[in-house]
């Protein structure tokens, strides 16, 4: 070999050995002590570790309540049962992700209104249980945020009709829920019982209580769905409060905001809301996304009742005031 050809290859050598040490020097510079990775431009995201993917076992906490009321952990059937729940929803990503984005705009209103009648504010969980935070229909028609059946919805002073149906009522449905809430409190003597009668009906509850001389939840054998109701919210409440420690990261932007309306106030009747819609200058489609139990394209309001309809504020871009001066409520007779 050449002495010119001999010096080209250290030549080579000595700068594959640069530059992997450049490389090297790169890499090290964007990690941090710990060995986490920084979440690119997105500032507002966690850290997230460095390393593979890969599918890990949950933690289950050492110490864990509903409603300040203790859940006896050293159980076995209780430690598994919670265990299953907490890796189901932290494995059923699009679901969990999805009510990680929408309890940013639905909990504070839902908060308010536990805090209004009482009742611990653990209980937003179960409306995450009930339905996702969505208007859901399920298989027996039971409808909305917290799936009253139509004759349990009228009892607690909901409207149901064809006109009007008050389950898809974020607020009003949400009142009804702690109505019956405080009821079965008053008569079970504890929130996890009123919340597993919440899901069985206090019927079945009651028979199942005289049927086995038991009336503590954990201690009670009921059907898979109550059986594991109670723990899919405890599995809510530990996901949805601390996402990071289950291994999901989202930033502010990633969320479903708050978005601002007024109200305008029906006391009559509407004869088409479609054009109702226009006059505020949205859709008819945004008018039905904002007030879902309007269920009928027009309103007799026979009986002269007063309602109140959101309108967006900022109409569907949020860019510009659609109402002059921003009133907080119109009337319309």
């Amino acid at each position: 070999m050449s002495l010119f050809m001999r010096i080209t290859k250290r030549f080579h050598l000595l700068f594959l050995s640069v530059l992997f040490l450049l490389i090297f020097i790169i890499l090290m510079l964007i990690r941090d002590e710990r060995g986490y990775t920084r979440a690119g431009e997105n500032d507002d995201l966690p850290d997230i570790p460095d390393k593979v993917y890969g599918v890990f076992a949950v933690p289950i906490p050492d110490n864990l309540d509903f409603a300040d009321e203790i859940v006896p952990l050293n159980q076995i059937d209780v430690r598994e049962s919670l265990d299953r729940e907490i890796l189901v929803n932290t494995y059923f990503h699009s679901q969990t992700l999805l009510y990680l984005k929408r309890v940013n705009r639905f909990f504070p209103v839902i908060e308010s209104i536990l805090k209004k009648y009482s009742i611990p504010e653990d209980f937003k969980y179960l409306a995450v249980a009930e339905s996702g935070l969505t208007n859901a229909i399920s298989p027996s028609n039971a409808i909305g945020y917290w799936q009253f059946l139509e004759g349990t919805a009228k009892e607690y002073g909901l409207e149901v009709n064809k006109e009007i149906d008050e389950r898809y009522h974020l607020e009003k449905s949400t009142e009804a829920a702690c109505k019956y809430l405080l009821e079965s409190y008053k008569r079970y003597g504890n929130w996890t019982m009123a919340a597993a009668s919440y899901n069985a009906g206090r019927k079945l509850i009651d028979t199942q209580i005289e049927r086995q001389k038991e009336t503590d939840y954990y201690n009670l054998l009921l059907g898979d769905e109550t059986g594991r109701y109670i723990f899919r919210i405890l599995s809510y409440k530990l996901i949805l409060s601390d996402p990071a420690s289950y291994g999901f990261y989202l930033g502010s932007d990633d969320l479903y905001h708050e978005i601002p309306c007024f109200e305008v106030n029906i006391e009559g009747s509407i004869d088409d809301f479609a054009a109702f819609a226009k006059s505020y200058g949205i859709s008819y489609k945004i008018l039905k996304f904002f007030n879902p139990w309007l269920r009928e394209s027009f309103l007799n309001n026979t009986r002269g009742k007063t309602y109140f309809v959101k309108i967006p504020r900022y109409g569907i871009n949020r860019t510009t005031s659609m109402i002059q001066d921003n009133p907080d409520s119109l009337v319309l007779r």
